[in-house]
């Protein structure tokens, strides 16, 4: 019976680790495509706009997946509707340009990092989740200051680039300290 117990969490940190991965290397590639074409809105960086909410539906249904019998399920379920009505929003704020597109990934921004944080805290006892906790609070911070971005004279999306890179750089840290704590609670096996 403790192998079960061990197993879930085990299991579910190992699916973790490989999407954060993952996650990461999309983002990283995503904010040099964006920060290369961030001042103005054309063909490349409206599709990539769109593409990155969508891309974190598609990452958090396999978390659900693979999380399905944790606490943590609902949120992600909750975070889902939040991008796909962000994937919308961005859609339409292309055509309007820079300022309301920041209006739009700022208004996400907020919630999906709460929801991030909410998640976080739940999943804490898998290990490795500090940098998700961070990264959820530091996403409502960046979103309220996207928001205040879209009035300014001057706005540009090289922003959101940096956004989206810290965001995988804490993907990076919590794929690296789930394996560091699958490998530290297997005693150390291969």
């Amino acid at each position: 019976m403790a192998t079960t117990t061990i197993a879930a969490p085990v299991t579910v940190a190992s699916a973790l680790r490989r999407l954060y991965f993952v996650r990461f290397g999309f983002a990283l590639i995503w904010a040099v495509v964006v920060f290369l074409t961030a001042s103005s809105i054309g063909p490349v960086s409206a599709t990539l706009l769109v593409i990155y909410p969508l891309f974190d539906v598609g990452a958090a249904v396999v978390d659900a997946r693979s999380s399905r019998t944790s606490r943590s399920a609902l949120g992600l379920y909750a975070n889902m509707a939040i991008s796909v009505i962000a994937a919308v929003g961005l859609a339409f704020a292309v055509t309007s340009g820079i300022p309301a597109v920041l209006r739009v990934w700022g208004a996400w921004a907020v919630t999906a990092g709460l929801v991030q944080l909410i998640v976080a805290l739940r999943r804490r006892d898998l290990g490795g989740q500090w940098a998700m906790i961070a990264s959820g609070g530091i996403s409502t911070l960046a979103g309220i200051s996207f928001l205040r971005q879209a009035t300014a004279s001057h706005s540009s999306l090289s922003n959101l680039a940096g956004y989206a890179l810290l965001g995988g750089i804490f993907f990076l840290v919590s794929a690296l300290r789930l394996g560091h704590n699958a490998h530290r609670n297997t005693g150390g096996s291969n």
